[in-house]
């Protein structure tokens, strides 16, 4: 293709004898930002790791810039001008934000084996200052937001001055604010003439952001063109090669008059004040609020990961002290960690192992405690069918292997093994697409109809909207409104979450009108 700067052509790539790539060939052309969507497994994160040299095709060929391009390693990928930001974050928590920025490029006391940590820290700050980003660069990683965390991985990557630029799930972290500094990012880029692959499952975002769009499926490529051609409704068609007349299942919960689970007056300063709430048997309650407004940190908290000074915590009315996740699993309560990956899986490891890992226990004998792997393995396969996880073999293959969506439901599966009374959700569809958010909204409703209860946080009012029973607001650790299902309105959902800061600004602004 005349003005494409990179191409793939009949790019073919198996794992485990199943091909994840399929005769994949496209084209992205220079100065122009491509999307690529499709659901989980599509093959989407192995094109982009076939592109940045992390893995190999075995059959088709690229070309860049009309020469063949075959990288043998990330580090070749990068000196030809092609970076790649994983969805998953390659940061060093223990080092600062210019460590991590320059880390296999530190600048030298004058050809002396010593870095210039002057010269490192006023380099990181000028690029962190023309990307608009608010960070100090001698920060530690480990202090900063999941957020900052992907600005600064952002920033890793620009810094080469790259001439082709993958985002993999770039916003998933990011705050409405975030998200608005990296679409004028990316958009600056485009005007300096640098070519941008772009993958999401945020659709509004990927018309908003790209030219062209390629649609994968099972591996294949399904259809491509400019996006302004590819509607929503056509986009989630082709994806999932079928019509999704609705995203939210049906619900058939009914919520009894017992509380499962009471949290009375939890506080801890500088997180969360006086947080009181009830769920009830069958009930399914949604938490809303922006970053920082406390959402994930009270639900550490209640699950025992996190201290609190002041309140209670009750599990059909029984008070538990000393609270910890271990007595918190054998009260019957399960946690769905925002971060999968550094919290949620033991990557090394088999899907099976990962499955069982929270109910391992009543797979063993009581009197020797052998485990009953027959019965673990039975277990696990009824659960992996049920959450229609895409796995070739779950008892061999590794969970580092599988998509982040199927990741992500692996670590809801083996909360589902272990039969939760109560389960706690952070965050539980980032990164999984639309066909994939549809189960496991499903699943939350099969656990609200046995009886469970179940607590979603998450930062998509849209989506609580369409799953919960009832939503609480949070706002600077406190909740600002709770919301019956007659009362939803996204708008007012909204609203509520930016009241305190609205409220500042008005008086700000009633204190200039006094002013003058």
């Amino acid at each position: 293709m005349k003005d494409s700067i990179f191409e793939f052509n009949n790019i073919t790539k198996r794992f485990f004898g199943v091909p994840a790539l399929q005769d994949v060939s496209l084209q992205l052309k220079k100065g122009h930002v491509l999307g690529i969507i499709g659901e989980n497994g599509a093959g989407k994160s192995t094109l982009m790791n076939i592109m940045g040299g992390i893995l190999s095709p075995e059959e088709g060929f690229m070309m860049l810039a009309g020469e063949p391009y075959k990288p043998m390693d990330p580090r070749e990928s990068s000196g030809m001008g092609i970076e790649f930001i994983h969805q998953e974050l390659n940061l060093f928590p223990n080092l600062n934000v210019a460590e991590n920025i320059y880390i296999n490029r530190f600048p030298y006391v004058k050809k002396i084996p010593f870095i210039s940590k002057l010269e490192l820290k006023e380099k990181t700050q000028k690029l962190l200052r023309e990307l608009g980003m608010d960070i100090d660069a001698g920060t530690l990683v480990e202090n900063l937001s999941p957020g900052e965390r992907q600005l600064v991985e952002i920033a890793k990557a620009l810094s080469t001055n790259a001439n082709i630029i993958m985002f993999d799930e770039p916003t998933t972290s990011l705050t409405a604010k975030e998200t608005k500094k990296l679409f004028l990012i990316i958009s600056k880029l485009k005007e300096e003439g640098k070519s941008i692959i772009y993958i999401s499952h945020i659709l509004e975002d990927v018309i908003t952001l790209t030219d062209d769009l390629v649609i994968l499926r099972d591996g294949k490529v399904v259809d491509t063109g400019e996006t302004i051609d590819f509607p929503i409704d056509r986009m989630i068609s082709l994806m999932v090669g079928r019509d999704i007349n609705q995203l939210y299942p049906e619900k058939e919960n009914v919520i009894k008059s017992n509380n499962l689970l009471t949290i009375s007056e939890l506080t801890q300063p500088g997180m969360v004040r006086d947080i009181s709430f009830q769920i009830k048997e069958g009930e399914v309650l949604g938490i809303f609020g922006l970053m920082g407004s406390g959402r994930t940190e009270l639900s550490r908290m209640i699950f025992g990961l996190d201290h609190y000074t002041q309140g209670t915590v009750k599990i059909d009315g029984v008070v538990l002290k000393k609270l910890n996740p271990f007595q918190s699993i054998e009260q019957g309560l399960s946690f769905v960690t925002e971060d999968r990956r550094e919290e949620g899986l033991l990557m090394d490891l088999p899907i099976v192992d990962n499955l069982g890992l929270v109910a391992l226990p009543s797979f063993s004998s009581s009197i020797i405690k052998a485990i009953n792997v027959k019965k673990l393995r039975k277990e696990s396969k009824i659960t992996s069918e049920l959450l229609k996880l895409k796995a070739v073999d779950i008892n061999s293959q590794l969970v580092k292997s599988l998509s982040g969506g199927n990741q992500q439901k692996v670590v809801i599966g083996k909360w589902l093994l272990n039969k939760p009374k109560i389960l706690i959700m952070d965050e539980p569809t980032r990164g999984i697409d639309i066909g994939a958010k549809f189960e496991i909204y499903t699943i939350i409703h099969k656990l609200a109809k046995e009886g469970s209860g179940i607590l979603v946080v998450s930062s998509e009012a849209e989506e609580l909207i369409g799953i919960c029973d009832r939503i609480i607001v949070m706002s600077r650790g406190e909740i600002i409104s709770t919301f019956e299902k007659q009362e939803f309105d996204q708008e007012k959902i909204i609203r509520a979450a930016f009241r305190q800061e609205t409220a500042d600004k008005n008086n700000q602004g009633e204190l200039k009108n006094e002013d003058a």
